[in-house]
């Protein structure tokens, strides 16, 4: 039985429209999931998120919803973004990264547009919590310990963005790159192509240095 670990954030919409299609991919696949902090992500490799630069940011809104309608799949936009997902990931760690809690999660945020701060004594009664009671959960050591060493994972994995597949070693990133993923899947010598092999060893003939 094939495995990979899933990593995502759930202030991404991507990580979102691309959990609402991993049904695409083949059953005997185990999936692990990873919470992780994407600014961590971003901290770490020194660059900016898609929300970040206004023009992208719009742009991205945008496309995601153009996508989500494509595909049939119910998309809303939270009242603002970017937000702070911390509690919520820490909250899907505190279910044990369970596929339904994860589930119920994203949609909260993006299919239901709802705000993670200010909703979220509603989202702690999705698990039959009162907002304390899952404050308390999220306060947890351990809670905090294991979104640590996810990020920390990630990182070590080579992992620049979410949602990102690691299977066998190999990154596959992004909502548009799940028929690849499910390509490797079907045929995991993908990558050893000469053209494949030779990508990984092409120098870059030239180096941004940042000036005017």
């Amino acid at each position: 039985m094939p495995h990979a670990d899933w990593y995502f954030d759930f202030i991404s919409p991507f990580a979102y429209l691309q959990h609402e299609i991993l049904h695409r991919l083949p059953d005997d696949l185990e999936i692990t999931f990873k919470p992780v902090v994407f600014s961590g992500l971003l901290n770490h490799w020194g660059h900016k998120g898609p929300a970040e630069i206004p023009g992208k940011r719009i742009f991205v809104f945008r496309q995601c919803k153009w996508w989500a309608d494509r595909n049939k799949i119910t998309y809303t936009l939270p009242p603002a973004h970017p937000f702070n997902p911390i509690k919520a990931l820490r909250l899907a760690i505190a279910l044990g990264c369970e596929a339904g809690a994860i589930e119920t999660i994203f949609r909260f945020i993006w299919a239901e547009g709802r705000d993670i701060a200010d909703d979220w004594p509603a989202l702690a009664e999705r698990f039959g919590m009162s907002a304390q009671e899952a404050n308390d959960r999220v306060q947890a050591t351990e809670v905090k310990q294991a979104l640590i060493a996810n990020g920390e994972a990630a990182i070590e994995s080579g992992v620049f963005g979410v949602p990102t597949f690691v299977i066998d070693g190999e990154i596959i990133w992004g909502v548009d790159s799940t028929e690849m993923m499910a390509d490797y899947l079907d045929n995991p010598a993908l990558f050893a192509t000469e053209e494949m092999r030779r990508i990984l060893t092409t120098p870059a003939a030239a180096q941004r240095d940042g000036g005017g």
